[in-house]
């Protein structure tokens, strides 16, 4: 798999791109995983609603066509995009889902980090209490919140087109928070992000970004 870093670059420039290598490839093309950085930017899914941004101020928001809600991506957060020919890879959308989930845990393992799963909740989460406990959860501590005692370190929104992925995930590593504050994440009322430097983990952003890479290409071989 071909691996390009764009560095920090505008969001609309890498989603361009995205598709037009998507529109373009054809049967022999090799998959590549992009990683890059945003200056801050929120963006919507194709089911994402309005009422979700509470309160954009001067950060633009762009609608694209990636499954989820609204998320916001910004600098010292690792974006990774994935351009994968499922059919030729040989597995299917559900299990490309959980091969980039799966990255990102043992990426966070590496840090002595333990990541989770939440069911009907895409990406993985952490407990603010202790991100390193390695107790699994059985359930959420309460059914009324399923997000109570956890902070989402890592969002996923995909978009697959002739059997091709694009768009990707974000891993949060050490990066201004607030401005999710100004969304309900994911579309999910009181959902806390968080990122490494949060939880007490001091990781650079090349860093987390290279372990991020190895763990993707590892999971995503045919």
């Amino acid at each position: 798999m071909d691996l390009r870093n764009w560095g920090q670059v505008d969001y609309l420039k890498t989603y361009t791109a995205m598709q037009i290598f998507t529109a373009e490839r054809g049967e022999t093309t090799p998959d590549t995983l992009w990683l890059a950085e945003h200056t801050p930017v929120f963006t919507q899914g194709l089911a994402g609603l309005a009422v979700h941004v509470l309160n954009s101020g001067d950060i633009p928001v762009m609608a694209t066509n990636r499954g989820g809600q609204v998320t916001y991506h910004g600098p010292g957060q690792v974006m990774a995009y994935p351009l994968i020919d499922l059919k030729r890879a040989g597995y299917y959308v559900k299990e490309y889902v959980y091969k980039i989930e799966e990255a990102v845990i043992r990426t966070l393992a590496h840090l002595g980090v333990t990541g989770h799963r939440l069911a009907g909740a895409p990406g993985i989460y952490v407990r603010l209490d202790d991100p390193f406990a390695h107790t699994a959860l059985v359930g959420p501590a309460d059914p009324s919140d399923p997000f109570k005692g956890l902070g989402k370190i890592s969002a996923l929104g995909i978009k697959v087109s002739r059997h091709c992925t694009y768009h990707g995930l974000a891993l949060n590593v050490a990066m201004d928070l607030s401005p999710f504050e100004c969304i309900n994440p994911c579309g999910h009322v009181g959902l806390r992000a968080v990122d490494l430097s949060t939880i007490g983990v001091q990781v650079s952003w090349s860093e987390a970004a290279h372990l991020l890479s190895q763990k993707l290409m590892a999971l995503l071989a045919p």
